[in-house]
């Protein structure tokens, strides 16, 4: 497998990691919205802690799609 492919299908690979975690976080924030106000302060606290940790993994994936497609660019 040349270097392009295998770095296309990571991208790939990637990226759907990325989607799972982006709905992930999108529903959490959905439950904190609706649930707050009846949720324990424990399960909000932990829905907070998810929140922020699902983002920054998010953030994290994007950079190292950046990476993968600054490597194709210089291949």
């Amino acid at each position: 497998m040349s270097e392009l492919d295998r770095l296309k299908e990571q991208i790939a690979y990637l990226k759907y990691w990325q989607g799972v975690m982006v709905v992930t976080d999108i529903s959490l924030v959905g439950w904190l919205i609706t649930a707050g106000d009846s949720a324990s302060l424990d399960a909000f606290a932990l829905a907070i802690v998810g929140v922020v940790a699902l983002t920054l993994g998010i953030i994290g994936l994007h950079r190292q799609i950046e990476r993968r497609i600054d490597r194709i660019g210089s291949l």
